[in-house]
């Protein structure tokens, strides 16, 4: 069965591999030959910032720290390195309780579950990331998918059902990961309160790279106070490991006694917690980069607040590793995407900007854009 499931992905060219690859700052090495990176997901281009060195200074000088972690935060694991860090998102955003877990797929997969149940629903946006579809599954809640950022079609299913369940939930992603457009959140702001629900958008991609100080679209739209949860990664913008929500007092209890992601997993090494709190406080001094993207983002799409994510439509899975294939060629890492990652015949190569590069290589990168067609 595994080898027949292998020769039809292959001959449907969706098979994959893992390609073992090296990382010299905003290039990517791969079989001795250096690619500029337009596949990461480090939008500050705070890997290769130079920060890191000034960091690991500090915890030298600073005395002894752990590189690994024994158990989860609630045996022995809740260093306090946590409670900095947290603290430090908490001032972030206004003073809302924040709560830290391993990963973006941990909390959009288990936030869901442990805050809904029976007599609730879920209503999501069609295009959410794989880790709150499967977060989904795991419900007790019932749940549906609205047409992607589709309000008028969202405000129908409450109309028809938010009589008929205890509580709703809307779920929408701020910045979607594989079409790199923006969530309508002031539209769903507006519903959330129209119709007594709740709203959680996951800042996986906004957080860091938009918004006042880098804390994502919601802030930006000035929505922030409606969401009752907000979720985003410190892999992405922040370049460091981990993931957080941010809520109440009250649910930040409660996901401590409820969220399975946190209670049976280890706990993160102090030193990536550390690595996090020391680009957070700097967070809100890197407006420089955050306008280095939107202006990258102008570039390439016309439209400097769109996002800082691009896809250039293959339609085929062939069509996609053939683009791949040929900017590889003149130079540069750009990933072809396919099913099920995105909708079969929806095959795409996903450009990722970052503020490490300079607008004289997304120029060049747009001419090869054209030639490629």
């Amino acid at each position: 069965m595994m080898r027949e499931t292998l020769r039809r992905l292959a001959a449907e060219d969706n098979l994959r591999t893992l390609p073992e690859i090296g990382i010299d700052g905003k290039y990517v090495v791969y079989e001795g030959r250096k690619y500029l990176n337009l596949s990461s997901n480090d939008y500050l281009g705070l890997s290769c910032s130079g920060l890191h060195r000034e960091f690991m200074r500090r915890m030298t000088d600073g005395g002894d720290f752990l590189l690994s972690n024994p158990s989860s935060r609630l045996i022995t694991g809740n260093s306090p390195d946590y409670g900095r860090l947290e603290m430090a998102l908490s001032e972030l955003f206004g003073g809302r309780a924040v709560l830290v877990v391993g990963c973006g797929y941990m909390v959009n997969s288990g936030v869901l579950p442990a805050v809904t149940g029976k007599g609730d629903l879920v209503l999501a946006d069609k295009l959410v990331h794989a880790s709150l579809i499967d977060g989904l599954r795991l419900c007790e809640a019932d749940w549906k998918r609205f047409n992607h950022n589709d309000t008028g079609h969202l405000e129908r299913l409450l109309a028809a059902h938010r009589r008929s369940y205890r509580n709703v939930w809307i779920v929408t992603e701020s910045i979607f990961s594989m079409d790199g457009d923006r969530a309508p959140l002031k539209e769903l702001a507006a519903l959330k309160r129209r119709y007594d629900a709740k709203l959680y958008v996951d800042e996986a991609h906004g957080f860091g790279a938009c918004g006042p100080q880098g804390c994502g679209v919601a802030a930006e739209m000035g929505v922030g106070d409606d969401c009752d949860v907000r979720i985003a990664t410190l892999g992405k913008a922040l370049a460091s490991q981990g993931a957080f929500v941010v809520t109440d007092g009250l649910t930040r209890d409660f996901l401590i006694n409820r969220l399975r992601t946190l209670i049976f997993s280890t706990a993160l090494p102090p030193i990536s917690l550390r690595w996090s709190e020391y680009l957070v406080r700097r967070l809100p001094e890197m407006e420089d980069r955050r306008a280095r993207l939107r202006e990258f983002s102008r570039l390439i799409t016309g439209d400097a607040y769109r996002s800082h994510i691009v896809p250039l439509p293959a339609g085929e899975n062939g069509r996609a590793i053939e683009m791949s294939r040929r900017f590889r060629e003149a130079g540069y890492w750009v990933m072809p995407v396919r099913y099920p990652t995105v909708p079969k015949g929806k095959a795409r190569v996903r450009v990722s900007l970052s503020a490490a590069l300079t607008a004289d290589e997304i120029r060049k990168f747009t001419e090869i854009c054209a030639s490629i067609g």
